[in-house]
């Protein structure tokens, strides 16, 4: 694939920092679209936000139906529902959106990854692996597939990243336990977590909005 396309947003013209935020199975990259005024982000924080939209594909767990997904899943069982390589030929698609944001010259550090559900399993494969610092990663209802290959991959340099995890603790979709379970994982690997729980499905609610908005805003310098 040479280039993804995408949604992109900017909160001005001239921008200092890059979010590229994945949507979930079966949405696409306007899912999120519609957050970013309720993040209520200061004028003085320049962020371009880039929403990529997932290529379709049929999808096994849903009869083979096609529909947008960054990987195949294959069963429910969180720990093995997916092919690892699978998972790692989209990381190659992001990585090269990342690449493309660092020649036009945003420095690495200054650019973040977000994903909600699949799109955060994107989100955190190809964060953990990027061979430069990025600035951070936003984990939302998501899970981590292969988290000891992941973990055993990752490069030095990325160690101590700031990572916004949440997730809703009636989730229906993917359980609250694979929030419990990778979080600690990850405090353990020295990664600044910052861990939130709410009181929903699967989805995404104005309080986590807002712990987002002040998660960016301490996170973007």
């Amino acid at each position: 694939m040479e280039k993804l396309p995408a949604e992109i947003v900017k909160t001005a013209e001239d921008t200092e920092f890059t979010v590229i935020w994945m949507h979930g199975l079966g949405a696409d990259g306007n899912d999120f679209v519609p957050v970013i005024p309720e993040l209520r982000l200061p004028a003085s924080l320049k962020v371009k936000f880039i929403f990529p939209h997932a290529p379709s594909r049929p999808v096994t767990l849903n009869n083979g139906m096609s529909m947008p997904a960054w990987y195949d899943l294959l069963s429910l069982d969180r720990s093995k529902n997916a092919n690892e390589d699978d998972i790692l030929t989209t990381v190659t698609w992001i990585n090269k959106m990342i690449d493309d944001e660092i020649e036009s010259g945003t420095p690495s550090e200054k650019i973040l990854l977000a994903g909600f559900s699949q799109g955060g399993v994107i989100a955190l494969h190809t964060g953990l692996r990027y061979p430069k610092k990025l600035g951070g990663i936003m984990a939302l209802s998501t899970y981590i597939p292969f988290a000891d290959n992941l973990l055993d991959a990752m490069p030095n340099v990325q160690k101590g990243m700031a990572i916004f995890a949440a997730h809703g603790q009636q989730d229906p979709v993917i359980p609250f336990a694979s929030w419990q379970d990778y979080v600690p994982q990850l405090e353990a690997k020295g990664f600044d977590v910052e861990a939130h729980s709410y009181q929903m499905e699967h989805s995404v609610n104005m309080e986590e909005i807002n712990d987002i908005s002040a998660w960016l805003q301490k996170t973007l310098k």
